[in-house]
């Protein structure tokens, strides 16, 4: 194969790559999901930023199979809940790489049965609520609330994040966390309406159950019944994948949805069709 051959296949390559040059973020990015479209942003040529507050050798390990890949990742800790840790990960995002041009806001917890009690609301302590709301909705809005700030000096900018199925058909013991994905459809609008003309987008995808992810195998370990149960309310009849979900996000941040904010995007098998 001639040198001018092996050019032209690597320049076609580069062209093949929808997010060459450009930099994304990840919360959440240790396992499942996140893990997922971390890869992917830097398959499609991203430089990532993985952060993740809690499991650090999930982030690492992310990072590690992206940069053994051929690609470009760094990993941050960071707690979502708190504004000064969201801060200082965007300020490294960009110290690192210059800019940042998408961001997944995945990090979240919810009732596994493990981790986190699946609880009817009269028995549900506080501390649970709190923490549930403070992740899952106070973490978005403040890596929202950094991001686009950041987005704003570039003008522009892709935001993604990840509510629920669970907020448009909540189950018994999910009380908080349902709560905390209804309101994040409400705040990815509102942050879609304020940026409309700002060249940044925002939307957010809802996942139905989902394997692979922690949420999943710990709350079908906790209660085997449930995974019959999940199976049969999907008119599909399988549990996606996190690849399911990685290609929706993936998709949303690419220019074929140049013209899509404020969507909300469930990805469910048509759990919610009916």
């Amino acid at each position: 194969m001639s040198g001018f051959t092996i050019m032209r296949l690597r320049k076609e390559n580069e062209m093949a790559k929808k997010f060459q040059g450009k930099v994304a973020l990840v919360t959440g990015g240790a396992t499942g999901i996140g893990k997922v479209t971390a890869r992917i942003f830097a398959r499609e040529g991203a430089k990532v930023i993985v952060s993740t507050d809690k499991n650090i050798k999930g982030g690492e390990d992310t990072v590690r199979l992206i940069n053994k890949a051929g690609g470009e990742a760094t990993f941050v800790k960071c707690d979502v809940s708190i504004a000064v840790e969201v801060e200082a990960m965007i300020d490294e995002c960009v110290q690192t790489y210059g800019r940042l041009d998408y961001a997944f806001n995945n990090a979240g917890i919810g009732p596994d049965g493990k981790r986190v009690p699946v609880v009817n609301i009269v028995d549900c302590p506080e501390e649970i609520w709190d923490r549930t709301i403070d992740i899952n909705l106070k973490g978005v809005f403040l890596c929202m609330k950094y991001e686009i700030r950041q987005m704003l000096k570039q003008k522009y900018g892709v935001i993604v994040n990840t509510s629920s199925v669970g907020a448009l058909k909540p189950v018994p013991g999910f009380g908080a966390y349902s709560a905390s994905k209804s309101g994040l459809i409400g705040l990815t609008k509102t942050a879609a309406l304020e940026c409309a003309t700002s060249g940044i987008r925002v939307n957010t995808i809802l996942p139905g159950p989902t394997g692979r992810t922690l949420l999943y195998e710990y709350l079908t370990g906790a209660h085997p019944e449930e995974k019959e149960q999940m199976f049969n309310m999907i008119p599909m009849k399988r549990i996606a994948e996190p690849e399911d979900m990685a290609e929706a996000v993936i998709w949303l941040c690419s220019d074929a949805a140049s013209f899509i904010t404020g969507h909300v995007m469930p990805i469910d098998g048509g759990m919610t069709s009916g």
